[in-house]
């Protein structure tokens, strides 16, 4: 199955950060790092002063299902010295399944798909980036289209393409 994983951090080297979670991933035997998106440098969600957050999405092929895959995410942020504090405060990773499939999941633990990245600018940006047609699976729409209701990329200066 396919997956879109958003990865952020704005703590400890933030793009040591991300980058340390892309070779977690890939370490994985059930999981296969496909392709990356830029890491960029991105406004923070959220209510707090996060200055320097970066943010890449990943496109991966796993044989876990959506619960066992959310688990291995945990696992890795736990690993990496995620420490859970409020809701968008900052952080040293943290890994979202953005799309997994076409799969819509509302459960106690996890739901398909995320149910805010369509708001989400960076990330809808980045997902654009790997794949523009894609449908969202409640919406109706493409990726490409979502981004376009959002205003487009980041103006310049906002977000910091990375190599």
């Amino acid at each position: 199955m396919i997956a879109y994983l958003c990865l952020g951090s704005n703590l400890h080297k933030p793009r040591a950060q991300v980058q340390k979670a892309v070779r977690l991933l890939a370490a994985d035997p059930k999981i296969t790092v496909l392709r990356k998106s830029s890491l960029i440098r991105s406004v923070a969600y959220g209510e707090t002063d996060q200055p320097d957050f970066r943010n890449q999405v990943v496109e991966v092929k796993t044989d876990y299902t959506p619960h066992n895959l959310l688990q291995k995410l945990l696992t890795i942020e736990n690993d990496m010295g995620r420490v859970r504090r409020e809701k968008w405060g900052a952080r040293v990773i943290d890994i979202d399944i953005l799309l997994y499939e076409d799969q819509i999941l509302n459960s106690n633990t996890l739901v398909l798909p995320h149910p805010d990245f369509h708001n989400r600018r960076f990330a809808v940006q980045l997902l654009c980036e790997l794949e523009p047609e894609l449908v969202h699976p409640v919406l109706g729409k493409t990726i490409s289209a979502l981004l376009d209701e959002l205003g487009g990329p980041e103006e310049e200066g906002e977000g910091e393409e990375l190599p």
